[in-house]
């Protein structure tokens, strides 16, 4: 199955919006960090429901938001939460960018890079497009030092790529891109049952849960543009 027709599966679904709900605990504190500039254009790849550029709208007064994805039920469901005409959604590749050389500020990704079928030339679109100073923040929950994602692959068709920080760092180094951060965001929110109450769900001890969101979270790294 491809990536295309995986999310529109979940679009269709409504699972676009349990996606928001899970990422937005980590997303907003990476959000926060973005040094974004009222006017500023910012791109955001593996849009889903739209909700990254939304809440940049109402928070940092973005000039125009361009949501990428491969999905068109995704760009569908994100048009129709979104009432500004100031944020645009677009079905795209990662592997070629249908914007021009140094027009983006700011490019975020959620949850959506490791679906990126040459995820080394992702990054040199990413540094394609980005205007000199502009930044990547790239956020990902599937990476190698979290034991408790590698079942993930698994439970997907699609082929995921799982790399190190140290890979992370490298990668965007390659493409051109400084790395100016990089860090772990922990997921506070999410609420831990009693141990009393395990197991649950698919966590077969509390502390494996607890060490999946508290420790290892969501990893952050950020590039910038020379």
């Amino acid at each position: 199955m491809s990536v295309r027709d995986e999310f529109d599966d979940w679009a269709t679904d409504g699972r676009d919006k349990g996606m928001e709900d899970r990422h937005w605990h980590t997303a907003k504190h990476a959000l926060a960090r973005m040094p974004v500039e009222p006017g500023d254009v910012v791109l955001d790849l593996g849009t889903g429901s739209g909700y990254a550029l939304r809440a940049l709208y109402d928070t940092k007064d973005i000039g125009h938001g361009y949501g990428l994805d491969g999905s068109p039920e995704m760009v569908n469901n994100a048009r129709e939460y979104t009432e500004t005409e100031d944020i645009e959604f677009v079905v795209g590749d990662f592997d070629d960018l249908p914007f021009a050389d140094d027009s983006i500020d700011h490019v975020w990704s959620m949850e959506a890079f490791y679906y990126a079928p040459d995820p080394h030339h992702t990054l040199e679109e990413v540094a394609r497009v980005l205007r000199p100073g502009g930044t990547f923040y790239c956020a990902v929950n599937y990476y190698e030092e979290n034991v408790h994602s590698h079942e993930w692959q698994d439970n997907i068709s699609i082929e995921m790529t799982r790399w190190t920080h140290q890979e992370y760092r490298e990668a965007f180094r390659d493409a051109g891109l400084y790395v100016a951060e990089q860090d772990s965001i922990a997921d506070m929110d999410i609420e831990i049952p009693d141990e009393s109450e395990f197991p649950t769900d698919s966590w077969e001890t509390r502390e494996a849960m607890v060490e999946r969101y508290r420790t290892y979270g969501t990893l952050l790294t950020v590039g910038v543009a020379p």
